[in-house]
């Protein structure tokens, strides 16, 4: 498989340094942009602050009120959006001119596959040097870019200089990268799983990669695998490009790899009402229904087929996952993870079908199935044949 170079572009404090940037009286001040602290009384929180107010402790989402009591110094502003989305129109203008593969995370954040264009550039770590430089440039502003062949790689190391620093993580050196950081740096973690790792001693990235699946899962649960998985820098995710039609799916972790067909066959059928429970909700269909299978030894492998017409019914997925999942020769081997993606998606009140009488009998079963889980919770009812954790 070709090496892949994701670049995670994160800009600096980023409206508290558009404010400085634009009032010179700002620099090198604490500046805290966010709610009015109403002289410690304020009840809103702080959106950005600049790299002066975080040496009092200032932080993001921090209350006003609690900003107030560490710096109350600082220049405290309200955000003016308008004026922010002005400076990252330009930004983001700057990165099509690399490479037409973005996916936006937020207003200051982006992730930019540059696999396809960076020799057009030189060299990967000269495509980031150039998205710097024209940030800087043209702008005035400030980006830290981390480099690496995975999304959760890049997204660490853009954190680790800032602010202004530019990390390159290479293919073969994510997991000697990770080892020492921080189990709070892994992308997904949040603080109470951190609390329950650091009661088991596992400070650091490297520990929980070396922790064995079966402590974990007693921990938290399938999670668990998940993060080790993360921790032994296996990133599969893909970028959402910008524009593109999204997709709905859904993965599974056995605890343990697995060749029981029954198993195999509840935890597909499960997946397959995960993702139509998910685009009903969001009142979409779609054609493309992809399989992803994982093996023992970690080699991924997808398999698609698109219908004739769209869908959000678990039993029409299904039918084509089963025909997918039949025609793949896994030669014997155990499965450690399976996947269930829909893609292609559209409105789910198009109409795109003549045969009515089927899809209104699908329509009524799902609806039913739908009101007894948003009464009872989604454990209420299952599928005959599929797995009633999911």
């Amino acid at each position: 498989m070709a090496e892949k170079y994701i670049a995670h572009v994160d800009m600096d404090a980023f409206f508290a340094a558009v404010e400085q940037r634009d009032e010179p009286s700002l620099r090198g001040r604490p500046v805290i942009v966010g709610a009015d602290p109403k002289g410690g009384r304020g009840r809103g929180v702080v959106s950005t602050c600049s790299y002066e107010a975080r040496k009092f402790g200032v932080r993001s989402a921090m209350p006003i009120s609690e900003a107030w009591r560490r710096c109350p110094q600082g220049a405290f502003l309200p955000p003016d959006f308008k004026k922010y989305s002005a400076a990252a129109e330009i930004i983001h203008g700057i990165f099509y001119d690399f490479t037409p593969d973005i996916e936006p995370v937020s207003i200051d954040e982006a992730f930019l596959d540059i696999t396809n264009s960076y020799k057009l550039f030189g060299t990967p770590l000269d495509v980031c040097r150039l998205i710097k430089a024209r940030i800087k440039a043209e702008t005035g502003l400030t980006a830290s870019v981390g480099l690496a062949p995975t999304k959760m790689a890049a997204k660490i190391a853009s954190d680790l200089e800032k602010p202004d620093g530019l990390v390159e993580v290479r293919a073969g050196q994510v997991r000697e990268f990770l080892r020492p950081l921080d189990i709070c740096r892994l992308w997904g973690l949040g603080s109470k799983t951190a609390d329950l790792l650091r009661g088991r001693g596992i400070h650091t990235i490297g520990r929980l990669a070396e922790t064995s699946v079966e402590e974990l899962h007693a921990l938290l649960g399938g999670r668990g695998s998940e993060l080790r998985e993360l921790a032994l820098g296996r990133d599969d995710r893909e970028l959402v490009m910008e524009g593109e039609a999204k997709s709905v799916s859904n993965e599974f972790t056995f605890d343990e790899d697995t060749a029981d067909e029954r198993n195999l066959s509840g935890a597909l059928l499960a997946l397959c009402d995960k993702v139509s429970s998910r685009l009903r909700e969001g009142g979409v269909k779609g054609r493309t229904i992809t399989l992803k299978i994982r093996l023992k030894g970690f080699e991924t492998f997808t398999r698609a087929g698109t219908l004739a017409f769209a869908t959000n019914y678990t039993e029409v997925i299904y039918e084509r996952i089963r025909r997918l999942y039949g025609a793949f020769d896994r030669g014997g081997g155990k499965i450690r993870l399976l996947g269930v993606k829909v893609s292609g998606l559209m409105p789910a009140g198009e109409r795109e079908s003549l045969f009515e009488g089927e899809e209104k009998r699908l329509e009524e079963v799902h609806k039913v199935v739908e009101a007894i889980r948003g009464r009872f919770g989604r454990g209420s009812i299952f599928r005959a044949g599929g797995r009633k954790e999911f």
